[in-house]
């Protein structure tokens, strides 16, 4: 298991809207030899919020990243 830490940040900005969102996913590894992915999202310049998931193969974790990821940029979100 490469275990390598890996992330992505997107971000929405729509001025007509006053939009202005990020959504940033990390996929890192833990201290008891699984893998996390930490999904991170909120308006830009501010701390929003954070979930972590945990798995017990590294695969699994990057599958889950590819899935929200492909659901983003559906939804307007471009690479930063």
């Amino acid at each position: 298991m490469s275990q390598q830490q890996s992330s992505l940040r997107l971000q929405r900005i729509d001025v007509t809207k006053n939009m202005a969102r990020y959504y940033a996913l990390s996929i890192q590894p833990t201290l008891f030899g699984q893998t996390s992915l930490v999904r991170a999202w909120g308006r830009i310049g501010t701390r929003g919020k954070e979930i972590v998931h945990m798995f017990e193969r590294e695969q699994d974790a990057i599958a889950l990243l590819r899935k929200i990821a492909e659901r983003k940029l559906k939804k307007g979100y471009s690479v930063k």
